[in-house]
């Protein structure tokens, strides 16, 4: 044990459960619990920073009151921390985005002028980013090999579930800082904007004694609540998905499907922290040919799109849901992405970008490379021929007409746009622009 205090430094993983970093942390000593408030985190929409401020208000709870708030830039929060206690060691949670990345090397150097070390200790995902490669030691560029080398590599690893600790050795400092600058959320699902561990934990076992035995069936059908909206909670970090898996049944269908959903979380997290530039270029630069609008013209028929006004009801009443709740379901997410891409011919950054100001569960490498498969520039084997008919699907995902009557009361009146565009003709121009651009 150290004479020092050392710095459990939160990031992504605003809990005291199944924290491999805290359990390092305690192993050193007292334990100072700090949370940075990074001014680069202003960039983010109203809903995400709501959330934050709701998973610190439990974490500070969790913590007896003991964790220190402070906004500013981290490498220069830290140094006047660790060096005013007398901090030799600063422990996280490892981050792989390219941000994080680069935040922590920046830290590291800095701490080392000081005589204080970084140390990096598990992560946010079930496996890391690079922990899944071929034999070959490549890492894999499609989805379902990819998941198959997951499940063999989680199977043989330890157990990263762990108890939250019993009467920690919190260190404590003033209060001086700590007030959080609560944004205006809008966030109308309590669902989505209540981040406290209790609450995400009712709605995991919720879920898992309900719609999770029925998900294959109910997860692509928006008017039903058969997801399990842990997404924000995943992207906090205030549950692990190690929690998530444990509870599963390797037997069912069902559940293997959930599984799924956790194994595209890793591989979008593992294709970014290989190919960062992904984060907003075509990850398949061979289509970077591809033609998009971007004229005055484009900007209004994106601004249409965002307002929920197309005249397709089921990507109108994404859009809306959206707007109202932070949150989207995921199927509705991939026809609204699709019509954007592929029926309005814009870039789809744009979309991407819309999607990370105003999602609550806003995660670069799942929401990009999620886009990138909507735009058929990811990582799909052969995707640019997917174009989603939107009256088609909604037709078959909400048959009864349920969720776009729910977000579109003037559904069926006068006061409801024509469709913006011809989804056939559309269609055409967008498979004419792939070939061109695979052509060349």
């Amino acid at each position: 044990m150290s004479d020092f205090p050392v710095i459990l430094w939160f990031r992504r993983d605003l809990r005291l459960t199944d924290h491999q970093a805290l359990q390092r942390a305690l192993s050193s000593g007292s334990v100072l619990p700090l949370f940075i408030i990074d001014p680069m985190f202003q960039r983010a929409g109203g809903p995400r920073q709501a959330a934050l401020f709701s998973a610190l208000d439990g974490l500070r709870t969790a913590t007896n009151d003991a964790l220190v708030i402070r906004h500013g830039k981290p490498v220069e929060v830290l140094v006047e921390i660790a060096g005013s206690i007398g901090a030799k060691e600063v422990h996280v949670s490892r981050d792989y985005g390219p941000y994080g990345h680069a935040r922590d090397t920046e830290v590291a150097a800095a701490l080392r002028e000081i005589d204080c070390r970084l140390i990096g200790t598990g992560s946010n995902y079930l496996v890391p980013p690079g922990g899944v490669l071929k034999d070959d030691g490549t890492p894999y560029a499609v989805f379902t090999p990819f998941r198959r080398r997951w499940k063999s590599v989680l199977s043989a690893s330890e157990s990263m579930l762990v108890d939250a600790p019993v009467d920690p050795n919190w260190v404590t400092l003033d209060s001086r800082g700590e007030e959080l600058l609560r944004p205006e959320s809008g966030l109308a699902d309590d669902r989505l904007s209540n981040m406290s561990v209790d609450a995400v934990v009712q709605r995991w076992q919720s879920f898992s004694q309900g719609a999770l035995h029925e998900y294959a069936d109910l997860r692509d059908i928006p008017a039903v609540d058969g997801t399990s909206r842990l997404s924000a909670a995943l992207r906090f970090g205030v549950i692990h998905p190690a929690r998530l898996m444990n509870d599963l049944d390797p037997a069912s269908a069902h559940h293997d499907t959930f599984e799924s959903e956790l194994a595209w979380r890793d591989f979008y997290a593992d294709v970014l922290a290989r190919r960062p530039d992904s984060a907003w270029a075509n990850l398949d630069q061979k289509l970077n040919g591809i033609v998009v609008d971007t004229d005055a013209k484009a900007r209004h028929r994106f601004d249409v799109w965002a307002q929920g006004m197309t005249g397709f009801p089921i990507v109108d009443a994404g859009m809306r849901q959206l707007a109202a709740t932070g949150w989207m379901h995921n199927r509705v997410r991939m026809i609204v992405a699709s019509f954007l891409v592929k029926d309005l011919h814009l870039p789809w950054q744009w979309g991407a970008k819309w999607f990370m100001d105003h999602l609550v569960d806003g995660d670069l490498a799942s929401n990009n490379h999620g886009w990138q498969w909507a735009a058929g520039t990811g990582t799909d084997a052969a995707p640019y021929f997917r174009v989603f008919n939107p009256t088609a699907q909604g037709d078959r995902w909400d048959s009864s007409g349920e969720y776009q009557n729910q977000w579109i009361p003037e559904l069926g009146s006068d006061n409801y746009p024509a469709p913006m565009v011809d989804h056939g003709e559309e269609r055409k121009e967008a498979l004419r622009r792939y070939e061109a651009a695979r052509s060349r």
